[in-house]
Parts: structure tokens; C-alpha cells; sequence
């Protein structure tokens, strides 16, 4: 098992939702890409960052 944490910043907003930018590591590729999250959820919050847990 393997964990990596990505994180993002927010992109934009859509009617119900935000989207948010991922920010790759240096010399990686982006794992996620673009990530929408409710407005419920993302209030105001300007960047996330989720941690994937990987389960061989």
C-alpha cells in the first residue's frame, strides 16, 4: 500500500459547484488533474489537498 497527498488550488466556480487545479510535484505528472467539490463543502477554501491511499 502506498499513499501520496495532491494538492489543488481553486480554478473556478460553476453553479454548484468549485473546481479546483491540481498542483503536480516538480518532474511528476498530475495524478487527478481538475477536482470539482460541492459549494457546500469548499465554502470559501482557496486550495485542498487529499491524500489517496493506494490498496494492492
Amino acid at each position: 500500500m502506498s499513499k501520496t497527498t495532491v494538492t489543488f488550488e481553486y480554478e473556478k466556480e460553476t453553479k454548484n459547484s468549485v473546481r479546483y487545479q491540481e498542483i503536480p510535484e516538480e518532474g511528476k505528472a498530475p495524478i487527478m488533474g481538475s477536482l470539482y467539490v460541492q459549494k457546500w463543502f469548499a465554502g470559501n477554501s482557496k486550495s485542498l489537498e487529499i491524500t489517496i491511499e493506494k490498496k494492492d
